[in-house]
């Protein structure tokens, strides 16, 4: 009311005759003490109400409505986490897993039709490898193993990556299963490259070396999603699976090592296979070689791969080679290798020793001449 009345009083009048206006009493009008008392209580009560709404309660209200969105943005950091590309950690745990998943698809199938397998990198060492006993984990097939596990890592990662978890578990069980499994995988790759270094010293096996690098990929990939103060958390589980995945390999091994089944079932006599190939000079000259310095070849008289390294140098450099049978007397039962070539610690076969390095697995000329120092510039190049 004395606001509208002050309006009333500054804004100007239009021009017009002033009407005769009755006189009011003087004490109806309000006094310029009153209006400034008046304006002042209304100030007073404004500057009341902002300070009933306490500025710091507003802030504090802030600060929680930011750590709630920053809490619920890094409440998942497996499935938020992602590279400068976008790609998450499932993704990538999906696609390191579908890659392995091919390489023991592959290997399953050599391994269950008995085919040699094609090796880039080794000659036929992949094969001697793949062929030993120590292809099998209480008599399954390791490829076939391995086949299995890059393929759940494989549909586990897809089905996290599309938020649909499995068997209506939770994230954190979720993630907790990939950890496990992609550990027990990188414990098993670590036991097998132990077993690769010293079981078949100087072999190469591209496939072994390829599953190992995606094992390893998967178990960092996990490692680092989960972030440094999460992994502490479950450092103590991960030890145990690793233990026990390495406690359960190495048991296989010892046993299947100790009786073999093929010493209690097989009885072979010595026999000899007709080399047909006729020796080219280069193969007559890389013989002589190495029987001038001392390499020798060892064998058996049943080893496919010691047939087609002969194979390979023909009918007269085969005669040159310094061969060593280790099973002179037959194969069955009871029988023990040959002490020359027990004292040569032989595990495969064919085996070769050159100045000293130990070659395991079928070589290739270009590669025995490498070793051996024999010179290749009189001759064409190996095919």
């Amino acid at each position: 009311m004395i606001s509208s009345f002050l309006n009333m009083a500054s804004s100007p009048l239009p021009f017009a005759p002033t009407p005769r206006l009755s006189p009011v009493p003087p004490h109806t009008l309000p006094s310029i003490t009153q209006i400034k008392n008046l304006w002042g209580r209304r100030v007073l009560i404004q500057l009341r109400v902002k300070c009933l709404t306490d500025p710091s309660r507003d802030l504090e209200a802030e600060a929680e409505a930011e750590t709630t969105t920053s809490s619920s943005s890094s409440s998942s950091p497996l499935s938020s986490s992602s590279d400068s590309s976008g790609i998450s950690a499932y993704s990538w745990c999906a696609g390191l897993g579908g890659i392995g998943l091919v390489e023991t698809s592959y290997l399953t199938y050599l391994k269950l039709t008995n085919s040699d397998a094609f090796c880039p990198i080794g000659g036929g060492t992949c094969g001697d490898i793949l062929n030993s006993d120590y292809a099998s984990v209480y008599g399954v097939p390791l490829p076939l193993i391995g086949m299995f596990a890059y393929g759940f890592v494989t549909i586990f990662g897809i089905q996290l990556a599309g938020k649909n978890f499995p068997f209506k578990m939770d994230e954190n069980n979720a993630r907790l299963i990939l950890l496990g499994s992609t550990s027990s995988m990188a414990a098993a790759s670590a036991y097998f490259l132990y077993i690769l270094s010293t079981k078949f010293a100087g072999a190469s096996c591209s496939y072994c070396l390829l599953s190992a690098l995606l094992s390893f990929s998967l178990f960092f990939t996990t490692i680092k999603a989960f972030g440094l103060q999460e992994i502490q958390k479950v450092v103590g589980l991960q030890l145990c699976l690793g233990g026990l995945v390495i406690a359960m390999l190495s048991t296989s091994y010892n046993t299947s090592q100790s009786v073999p089944v093929s010493s209690a079932e097989l009885d072979l006599q010595p026999f000899t296979t007709e080399i047909t190939r006729e020796s080219s000079p280069l193969t007559l000259a890389l013989a002589k070689h190495l029987n001038s310095i001392g390499a020798k070849m060892y064998g058996a008289f049943w080893c496919s791969h010691c047939q087609e390294q002969k194979q390979m140098f023909g009918r007269e450099a085969a005669k040159l080679l310094d061969y060593v049978e280790c099973f002179p007397d037959g194969y069955r039962k009871g029988i023990k290798i040959a002490k020359a070539c027990a004292d040569a610690r032989i595990e495969g076969f064919p085996t070769w020793v050159i100045n000293g390095e130990v070659l395991s697995g079928e070589q290739e000329l270009a590669e025995l001449a490498r070793v051996s120092g024999f010179k290749l510039d009189d001759f064409v190049q190996l095919n």
